[in-house]
C-alpha cells in the first residue's frame, strides 16, 4: 500500500470535508452517509473528521448551507428581509433541492426519527438566533418556527413530493407568494 504524503492544511481539508459530506448526505441520506465514507472521498482520515467536526451530526450542520448563508442573507433592511429570504431559498432549492441538507433531512426522518429531530431543533434554534438580529418581540421565537414550518411545506410540496399548484408555479411567482406569506410571519403575526 502506498502512503499518501502528509500534507498540513487544515483549511484545505475542512473545505475537502464539508464538500465530500454535502455530496455524500445527499447521495446517501443522513442515516445511510457514514463518516469513513466522506472522510475517503474528502482524502482525509476518518479520525480528522470527527477531531474537526466531533460527529456526524455536527459534520451536517456544518454542511447545511442555508444556515451559513442566513446571517448574509438577514442583513439588510428589515423591510425587505421577506423578499430576501424567500429569494434565497427558492434559489438554492431550484439549483439543486435533491442534495439539499434540508431535504435530506426530511427524507431522514422516516429512517431516523431521534437523529433528525435532534438536528431539526439545532438548526431552528441557529435560525432563532440569526432572525433576533433583525426583528423583536416576545414571541419572535415562534414566528421564526413558523417560518421554518412554511419553509418545510413548501419543500415537501415542490421539492419532495413534487406535486399540486406550488410545484407548477415559476419561480418568480413562487418567489412572489412566498415573500408575501413570509412577510405575514415575520411582521404581521396577528393578522
Amino acid at each position: 500500500m502506498t502512503r499518501r504524503p502528509h500534507r498540513r492544511d487544515p483549511e484545505g481539508h475542512r473545505q475537502a470535508i464539508l464538500s465530500a459530506a454535502r455530496t455524500c448526505f445527499g447521495e446517501r441520506g443522513l442515516s445511510r452517509a457514514t463518516v469513513r465514507e466522506i472522510a475517503s472521498r474528502a482524502g482525509v482520515t476518518h479520525g480528522l473528521v470527527l477531531r474537526q467536526f466531533g460527529s456526524k451530526e455536527q459534520l451536517f450542520l456544518a454542511a447545511v448551507p442555508g444556515h451559513r448563508e442566513l446571517d448574509q442573507v438577514i442583513a439588510g433592511d428589515p423591510e425587505t428581509l421577506p423578499d430576501r429570504v424567500a429569494r434565497a431559498y427558492v434559489e438554492r432549492m431550484e439549483r439543486n433541492a435533491a442534495g439539499d441538507p434540508l431535504v435530506v433531512l426530511l427524507r431522514s426522518v422516516a429512517s431516523d426519527e431521534q437523529a433528525a429531530a435532534k438536528l431539526y431543533a439545532a438548526m431552528e434554534a441557529s435560525s432563532i438566533r440569526a432572525y433576533r438580529e433583525v426583528i423583536d418581540g416576545e414571541d419572535a421565537a415562534a414566528r421564526v418556527a413558523m417560518l421554518g414550518a412554511q419553509l418545510i411545506g413548501v419543500t415537501v410540496n415542490r421539492y419532495i413530493a413534487r406535486t399540486g399548484p406550488l410545484a407548477q408555479m415559476s419561480v418568480p411567482v413562487l418567489t412572489e407568494h412566498l415573500a408575501r406569506v413570509l412577510r405575514h410571519i415575520l411582521f404581521d403575526p396577528r393578522g
